[in-house]
C-alpha cells in the first residue's frame, strides 16, 4: 500500500521581486500514512505553503519528487484523491455557497441530483444552513472560510490538505470543524494541514511535522509528545527526602509543601517515599505541559 503522501529531498524556489532566488524548501522528505491525522507547523516563511502547493502541483520543485497515493503531485489522477482549502480562499462574489460548490462539483465531474444533495448536506454540516443564497461578497471571512471547508470535502476525497484550516472560524466553528474533521478520519480520509493555532493541533493530530527555513526540524507522534510535555506535582505535610528527585520544592502555608516532577516515574518514588517515611499526602495534581513553549523551543533550537 503507498503512502497517502510521500515527500522526498523536496526543494521549491521562487525568484523574489527584486530578482534574487528564494529557497523557500530546501531538501524536505517525510510521509504520511493512509488514515493519519498529520499537523505540518512553522513560522511564518517557513515553506508550509510552498509544500502543500507542491503537493497539488501548483509549483514545480527544483528538486526531489512529490507523490499522493503512489501518484505523481499534480497529476489529474492525484488531484482527483485530493480535497484542497488554500490559506486565503478566494470565491467569486457574485456567486451564492450553494453555486459555488455547484461550479466545484461540476468541475470535479459530479452532477445532477448528487450534487445538488451534497452541495446541501456539506453547507450543513459546516454551519452555513440557510445562507446557501447569499451572495458570497455578503459573507464574513469565518462563513467564507466554511464555504472553503465544504468545497475541500466535495466528493468524499481521500486526502484532505487544508492551509490554516481554522483562519477566521470562531470557537463554536473551531469545535465544529474539529467534530466533522474527525468523522473524516472515522471514515478512513488521511488529513494534512498547516495551522497557528496549536489547541487545534493538540486535538486533531496523531502526529506533527515542525519545518522552519524550509527544513524538517523534527517530527514526533502527539500522544508521546503530551507525555513527555506534562508536569506533576504534591502537596504534603511531615518530611521526606525529595532533593533527589526535583529541586523544585516550596513551604506553602500550615507548613504544607508542595513538589514539582517533570515525569512520572519521579512522582511514583515521590509517593512512595511519601507513605514509607510517614508523611501525609494531601494533593496529587497532572497538568498538561506546553505545546506552544514545546514549539518556540523547538524552533529556536533549530535556527
Amino acid at each position: 500500500m503507498h503512502d497517502a503522501i510521500e515527500v522526498e529531498n523536496l526543494k521549491v524556489r521562487y525568484r523574489s521581486k527584486k530578482g534574487k532566488m528564494v529557497d523557500a524548501v530546501q531538501g524536505l522528505s517525510f510521509a504520511v500514512s493512509p488514515g493519519e491525522v498529520v499537523g505540518f507547523l512553522g513560522p511564518n516563511g517557513a515553506g508550509k505553503s510552498s509544500t502543500l502547493k507542491a503537493l497539488m502541483g501548483f509549483v514545480r520543485p527544483a528538486e526531489g519528487r512529490c507523490e499522493v497515493f503512489g501518484l505523481a503531485a499534480g497529476s489529474l489522477e492525484a488531484k482527483k484523491r485530493i480535497g484542497y482549502l488554500p490559506e486565503v480562499a478566494m470565491y467569486y462574489p457574485y456567486l451564492t455557497p450553494i453555486e459555488t460548490l455547484f461550479l466545484y462539483g461540476e468541475l470535479q465531474g459530479l452532477r445532477g441530483r448528487a450534487l445538488k444533495e451534497e452541495a446541501h448536506r456539506l453547507l450543513e454540516l459546516v454551519g452555513l444552513k440557510g445562507s446557501e443564497k447569499k451572495l458570497n461578497k455578503s459573507l464574513s471571512k469565518g462563513m467564507l472560510q466554511r464555504v472553503g471547508i465544504a468545497q475541500s470535502l466535495l466528493g468524499s476525497p481521500d486526502l484532505l490538505i487544508l492551509d490554516e484550516v481554522t483562519s477566521g472560524l470562531d470557537p463554536v466553528g473551531r469545535k465544529e470543524l474539529r467534530h466533522l474533521l474527525k468523522e473524516r478520519q472515522k471514515a478512513g480520509a488521511t488529513l494534512f494541514f498547516s495551522s497557528h493555532e496549536l489547541a487545534e493541533v493538540d486535538m486533531l493530530c496523531d502526529r506533527i511535522l515542525l519545518i522552519n527555513n524550509g527544513r524538517l526540524v523534527e517530527e514526533r507522534l502527539m500522544a508521546p509528545l503530551k507525555d513527555e510535555l506534562r508536569n506533576y506535582s504534591i502537596v504534603f505535610s511531615g518530611s521526606a527526602v525529595l532533593h533527589d528527585l526535583t529541586q523544585e520544592i516550596e513551604s506553602l502555608a500550615d507548613g504544607q509543601i508542595r513538589a514539582r516532577f517533570s515525569a512520572k516515574e519521579q512522582l511514583v518514588e515521590a509517593i512512595s517515599r511519601l507513605q514509607t517515611s510517614g508523611a501525609k499526602l494531601l494533593d496529587v495534581v497532572s497538568q498538561e505541559g506546553s505545546l506552544e513553549q514545546y514549539f518556540i523551543e523547538t524552533i529556536e533550537g533549530a535556527a
